[in-house]
Formats: C-alpha cells, sequence, structure tokens
C-alpha cells in the first residue's frame, strides 16, 4: 500500500500544484470567467487521461512517447500564447476576458493528460500479479491509489486557495516560475524522445543534457514544491497586520477574517509540501528499501541432479538453493515444506513477471521481492501469476533431486 500511495503522489504532485496554481490565478484576476473555465479544462484531462489509460492498456494504438511528444510541445505553444495574449488583455477587451483563461485552462488539462494515465492504469498492473479484485493485496493496493489520489487533491484545493488571496505581482510571479520549471521538465523530455527516435542528430551535448534530466526528473517536481513552499511565507507577510481601510468593526471583522483565512491555507499548503518532501525521499526510501533475502544454503551433487534432504526443509520455512553453472551464473530455486501436508512447494526463485528479484519469508508467508505480493504457499509449484517459475524434480527415499538440466534451461533469468 505504501508503495503505491508514494507511487501515485510521485506521478500526480507536479499536476496538483500547477492545477491548483492556474485555478487560484484565474480565480483572483479573472473573476467571472476564470475559475470554472480552469476547472473544466481540469476535467477535460481527467476525461481525456480516463481515455488515453484504457487504450494504453486495452491497444496497441498508443505510441507514449508520441503522444507525450505532441503533449509537451502543445503546453509550449499555448504557455507562450497565454503570456501574449495576458499582456493583451485591456486591448482584446471583453475576449481579453476570455482568451487568457481559456489557454491557461488547457495546461493543467495537458499536464493531467500526461501524467493520470499510468495512475490509472496502477490497477490493471496490479492484476497481473493478483489473481483477483477481491484479494487483500489488491485492495491493500489499491487503497495506497486512493490515499495519493486524495493527497494530491489536497495540494490542489490549497494552493488554489493560496494563490487566490496572493496579491499582485506575487500571483503573476509565481505562476510564471511554476509554468516554465513544468516547460523545462517538459523540454527535456522531448529532448530525450527526439533522440531515441532519432529524430534529431545526437552530439555530447544534447546526450548529456538528456542523461542528466532522466537521472534527476525529480528535481523538477522538487523544484515545483519549493516554490509552491514560498507562497505560504509571502501571504503570511502579506497579512501580517490589516493594511486595508475600514469605516466600522464589521468592516474590521471582516478583513480579520480574511486574514485568518489565509494563515490557516498558508499552515494547509506548508505542511502538504513538507510532507510532499518527506514522502518523495524518506517515506519512498523506506516503501522501497532492499529486501535481504536469505543465504543460499548448501546442497549435493548427484548423477546430474542437485539433491535437498527432507531433513533441511521439515521446518516449514522457505528455503534457497542453488547450482552454479559453468559461467559462473547462480541459478537459485526455492524449497518450502506446504502447511497441514507432506507436500512441498518447490520452483525458481525467479517469476515470468518480476524476473529473478527472489522471494522472502515474511509472518509465515511468501511474498515476491518486487510487487510485494504475498504467495499461496499451497500453490507453490503451479504455473500462475506471480508464482514461482516450475521446474522439474523427484522425490525419492526422503531427498529431493532437481535436474540440473531442467535448471540450466532458466540460466538467463539470473544473468
Amino acid at each position: 500500500m505504501l508503495k503505491y500511495f508514494v507511487m501515485t503522489c510521485e506521478a500526480l504532485l507536479t499536476a496538483a500544484i500547477l492545477t491548483g496554481a492556474c485555478m487560484g490565478y484565474a480565480s483572483a484576476h479573472y473573476r467571472k470567467t476564470g475559475k470554472p473555465i480552469v476547472l473544466i479544462g481540469a476535467l477535460l484531462g481527467v476525461l481525456g487521461a480516463g481515455v488515453m489509460a484504457f487504450l494504453k492498456n486495452a491497444t496497441k494504438l498508443i505510441d507514449t512517447s508520441l503522444w507525450n511528444m505532441r503533449n509537451f510541445i502543445a503546453a509550449a505553444i499555448i504557455l507562450v500564447l497565454f503570456f501574449v495574449a495576458s499582456a493583451l488583455r485591456r486591448p482584446l477587451k471583453t475576449a481579453g476576458e476570455y482568451i487568457p483563461p481559456c489557454l491557461l485552462a488547457l495546461l493543467p488539462a495537458l499536464v493531467i493528460f500526461y501524467a493520470l494515465p499510468d495512475v490509472l492504469a496502477y490497477p490493471y498492473v496490479i492484476l497481473l500479479t493478483e489473481k483477483s479484485v477481491l484479494s487483500t493485496n489488491f485492495l491493500l493496493k489499491t487503497i495506497g491509489i486512493i490515499l495519493g489520489i486524495c493527497m494530491c487533491l489536497l495540494v490542489v484545493v490549497a494552493v488554489y486557495h493560496g494563490m487566490r488571496r496572493m496579491r499582485n505581482p506575487f500571483g503573476f510571479v509565481f505562476l510564471t516560475l511554476l509554468l516554465l520549471a513544468n516547460t523545462a521538465r517538459q523540454v527535456t523530455a522531448v529532448l530525450r524522445i527526439m533522440l531515441t527516435k532519432r529524430m534529431i542528430a545526437s552530439n555530447h551535448t544534447l546526450f548529456a543534457i538528456a542523461k542528466f534530466s532522466s537521472n534527476h526528473e525529480n528535481w523538477f517536481t522538487f523544484a515545483a514544491i519549493l516554490i509552491a513552499l514560498v507562497i505560504p511565507v509571502i501571504l503570511l507577510i502579506q497579512n501580517a497586520k490589516i493594511t486595508e481601510t475600514y469605516h466600522n468593526p464589521a468592516e474590521h471583522r471582516k478583513l480579520r477574517k480574511k486574514q485568518r483565512m489565509a494563515r490557516t491555507w498558508s499552515g494547509v499548503i506548508m505542511a502538504c509540501m513538507v510532507f510532499s518532501i518527506l514522502n518523495l525521499t524518506g517515506i519512498k526510501a523506506y516503501a522501497n528499501r532492499e529486501i535481504e533475502l536469505s543465504p543460499v544454503e548448501d546442497s549435493l551433487i548427484e548423477d546430474g541432479n542437485v539433491v535437498v534432504t527432507f531433513e533441511q526443509v521439515e521446518d516449514g520455512h522457505l528455503h534457497r538453493f542453488a547450482y552454479t553453472s559453468d559461467d559462473g551464473v547462480k541459478i537459485r530455486f526455492i524449497v518450502i515444506k506446504k502447511p497441514n501436508s507432506s507436500a512441498y512447494g518447490i520452483g525458481l526463485d525467479a517469476c515470468d513477471i518480476c524476473g529473478e528479484t527472489g522471494y522472502y519469508e515474511k509472518d509465515g508467508q511468501v511474498v515476491c521481492n518486487l510487487c510485494d505480493v504475498v504467495m499461496n504457499i499451497n500453490t507453490i509449484g503451479f504455473k500462475g501469476g506471480c508464482n514461482p517459475i516450475v521446474i522439474p524434480y523427484n522425490i525419492s527415499n526422503g531427498k529431493i533431486y532437481v535436474p540440473i538440466d531442467g535448471l540450466l534451461e532458466y540460466e538467463k533469468e539470473f544473468k
């Protein structure tokens, strides 16, 4: 659950900050038209993301990298048009109240259209390793996704309320910085796609930029977080004391309430951003921590077989064995005695879905080291889901015989 919570927040956080900022700015500066137009744009982005998620996972019609490139190029063009339309707001008169917010609405729509499809596809990915939507693991991981989406929605609401209370020129400055940070990420992504697709000739400089941006893509997310963190600071300074004139106690109370609301949302923004930093650093490291596999145990080699005695595996815990090929590759397999049975679960320490990341035992259960799927011990030795790859073996005279030839067939899994 925790891993999918982190993954969801990581995927959607930039989109959430940008959507809240655009909606807040439009609400403050285009009072009649801004908020509903940007909200409609965001909802269209969500709808488009749903369609894209379906097409990406149910068909072969979508080349993701090309779609992303078109998305990013369109966003860059719209950003330029938004700045031009904002500068011409007064000369455009009535049109100036509609064109800039319409262009602004397209920016969160496009960033949601890019970020959300992968999150919507997470349940489909989970089902590749789970047998049912009613399984405990599927439900827990789905709850993690839902909590991540809720967290990002809170970020949208908090940033929106902060931006709509921001006085000029700070509102425009922060919106511009957020948009430029997002555009920088998109430009480097387009560069990587064009180099990969050989649309442009590669050279050392372009390759270095593409490599650096790919290895440090989270830096753009942290840049958005840091920019958003300044918003509550400015709000607190602006609302430290009442500077507006008032003529009676009622107006004074109204201004004080306005200050309290600004301070409240400043605190919410700050809490969200600090938690986001913690989430993308410490919590992420904990959720993705590497589980140390138990050591490979000793076994015998007899007549072309790896031999394991019943005494070695009689305790009902997971045991790991290996055969080292002539090329020095350790081909691992696991053995565990099935509960309330004299049968054994035997299979490769790898699966068709997750590769050779292996399995470990936790609280009497066998767990995949990569996707955290809990195995039904009684099904180990059978094909399906994230179960260990089935290997040939024989049982005779209190010993388990695993043919070396059968193991060598899977040598490539462990290279």
